[in-house]
């Protein structure tokens, strides 16, 4: 009798050197998600099938020697073939995957922190552990959409109160990098936003850095906008700096207007910006953690926020603002930022220009010192800077205006942004729009307001921010006579296709610019 041998099992459709059962062979479809990390596979395949993987389950791919969390989208066509899967450009980027690789697929363990989303969802209290352990596994990629959304609703409003916003600010600073500088003084400033055309900081920053104190502006990308400042300020130079080129840049021309993005500041809070500004909740708390997060971890020491106040503005009313204020000012102090908080007008968009590269045409015709600038923009950019020099010591109480306006009008400031620009990658032409078509009173009248909201979708329809030419110039201030026939604003697009989408969509309004009949 012979001797037993060992069974070898061999899974079906492995004979020939196929993956393993946990096993597909990445292809590059090249769908960008954003900033969510997808996985894509057949609902027919063998890891679907025996895993028991359905659409939007949570899935941990594996690749590289790296690992992560991803949503599953489930293909039921050839678009992938049965040993095949694909990743979101945001998951394949991470990896830094080519076609061909293997990745592993497994259930992911429990996420413990869910649960005190949970909790708090049900009015519960969250302890700095607890925020600390939420905003760790989101750094880490752990949330999916579902539950970021669940996170933002459970803190929405009101919920979260000055001890809750202090533990989440120190949890979001803590899980990015954080800058130190060799300075006693590090200044920043920040504006809360939902103010067309509001691109202060582009004038404040070199104002600030001529006059000898050092200002290391990180800024974000528009998501829901027509532009954010990184954007206005990307059609002018570069923006994607790292760390190491930020602390360069800074030590060099003693400022920079860098896209956050990039330096890994706070990078919790990118995440959650991501789900929170498609929601459009107003959380004081929350706002109060991302703003404070990214001025302390670039390193500043005193910041002055800009809190435009109107009707169709971010801030509504004078008491939301001084409720936003009071929350600012007592978590900077808790963390040792000194703040100071400057209520604005928030009633009309600021300068003319409305998307990336008409803002920035703006910025240059007030740096130039150009007869037709915008004085709005121009007085606000100055009254922003004066705050922020007293602040800091700089200047003293009452001296900061004509400390700031001396440097802009001696051409010192614009030498300062050329200076910048160059040290950030050089300084670049802006685009122009190939389309434009103006909007034109139909009947005469006197300026009465102005919708800051259906401005910036017109200029968003139009192609901005993507186009960077894309966007609206106004032509009219509140207070302004207009007759018959005059514009009011144009519409411009680098294709004919967003023009007329942009077009048909003014034409659906009642009024966008609001006329008041008689003299």
């Amino acid at each position: 009798m012979s001797a037993a041998k060992d069974l070898e099992v061999v899974p079906v459709g492995h004979e020939t050197g196929a993956t393993a059962p946990s096993q597909l062979v990445l292809r590059r479809l090249g769908i960008d998600t954003y900033q969510e990390h997808i996985v894509y596979m057949r609902a027919d395949c063998h890891v679907c099938r025996s895993e028991g993987f359905e659409a939007r389950s949570r899935v941990r791919v594996s690749a590289n020697g790296k690992s992560l969390l991803a949503t599953l989208n489930v293909i039921r066509s050839d678009l992938l073939g049965l040993e095949e899967a694909s990743l979101s450009e945001a998951a394949w980027s991470l990896f830094g995957a080519r076609d061909g690789d293997v990745i592993e697929l497994t259930h992911p363990e429990p996420n413990e922190s869910e649960s005190f989303v949970r909790a708090k969802a049900y009015g519960a209290r969250l302890s700095e552990n607890e925020l600390n352990a939420i905003v760790g596994d989101i750094a880490k990629g752990l949330y999916s959409d579902i539950h970021l959304a669940a996170f933002v609703t459970a803190c929405a409003g009101n919920r979260l109160d000055l001890d809750e916003t202090v533990g989440l600010t120190r949890a979001m600073i803590s899980v990015g990098d954080r800058i130190s500088w060799p300075y006693p003084v590090v200044a920043d400033k920040h504006c809360v936003g939902g103010l067309p055309g509001n691109r202060t900081t582009l004038l404040v920053v070199p104002i600030i850095a001529a006059l000898g104190l050092p200002i290391p502006k990180t800024s974000s990308r528009a998501i829901t906008s027509p532009a954010g400042t990184a954007d206005t300020m990307e059609t002018l130079a570069p923006v994607n700096l790292d760390l190491a080129t930020m602390r360069r840049v800074v030590e060099r021309e003693g400022g920079c207007i860098a896209w956050g993005g990039a330096a890994r500041l706070s990078p919790a809070d990118d995440i959650i910006i991501r789900v929170e500004r498609p929601l459009d909740f107003d959380s004081d708390g929350q706002l109060v953690a991302s703003v404070i997060s990214k001025k302390l971890a670039a390193g500043a020491t005193h910041a002055v926020f800009d809190l435009p106040i109107g009707p169709t503005a971010k801030v509504r009313s004078v008491e939301a603002a001084h409720r936003l204020g009071e929350r600012l000012t007592a978590v900077g102090a808790a963390l040792g930022l000194n703040v100071r908080i400057v209520e604005t007008d928030g009633s009309q968009p600021v300068g003319r220009g409305i998307g990336p590269a008409l803002e920035a045409r703006d910025v240059l015709s007030v740096l130039q010192r150009r007869p037709d600038a915008p004085a709005d923009l121009r007085d606000r950019a100055l009254e922003l800077t004066a705050h922020l020099l007293e602040l800091a010591g700089r200047a003293q109480p009452g001296t900061g205006r004509a400390m700031a306006a001396e440097a802009l009008d001696s051409g010192r400031a614009w030498i300062k942004f050329q200076a910048i620009c160059e040290a950030q990658g050089g300084m670049r032409t802006l685009p122009i729009a190939e389309h434009h078509h103006p909007i034109v009173a139909t009947f005469p009248g006197r300026v009465a307001a102005v919708d800051n909201r259906r401005l910036a979708k017109i200029a968003k329809l139009a192609g901005a921010p993507k186009s960077p030419a894309a966007g609206i110039d106004l032509h009219v201030r509140v207070g302004d006579r207009v007759e018959k026939k005059q514009p009011l604003f144009t519409v411009h697009s680098q294709s004919r296709g967003e023009l007329e989408y942009a077009l048909h969509y003014v034409a659906a309004q009642r009024q966008i610019v609001f006329i008041a009949e008689g003299p």
